[in-house]
């Protein structure tokens, strides 16, 4: 795979599942992530704005899916953020990542041997 990630031209893993996390990961709970950027969706639990509804998109995706994009809080990202490998990190599939980009209508990602 290149050294150019594939996250730079996608993000449609941003733009296609609920970010939802523990609350103690916020900056008012010494975490990281804004708390301006979250919404609670239970008592121990919060989401990205734009992220817990039918068509979501969080709110610190800059950029159009699918072209460039970046996130505004990379640095302060949540662990589910953190977490998400992109299809082929480290020699690894992920089917969620592939199944993202289906959604935009985008071609799964694909393994070049080096």
């Amino acid at each position: 795979m290149s050294d150019v990630s594939p996250c730079l031209n996608c993000g449609a893993c941003c733009s296609q599942f609920r970010v939802s996390f523990f609350w103690g990961e916020c900056a008012s709970a010494g975490g990281t992530v804004p708390d301006e950027l979250v919404e609670s969706i239970s008592a121990s639990r919060v989401a990205m704005i734009g992220t817990d509804c039918k068509s979501p998109r969080c709110v610190a995706l800059v950029g159009e899916v699918g072209v460039k994009v970046s996130c505004s809080i990379y640095e302060q990202r949540a662990t589910t953020c953190r977490e998400f490998d992109p299809v082929w990190a480290d020699g690894e599939h992920n089917s969620h990542c592939d199944a993202a980009r289906a959604a935009f209508g985008l071609p799964p990602v694909v393994l070049v041997a080096a």
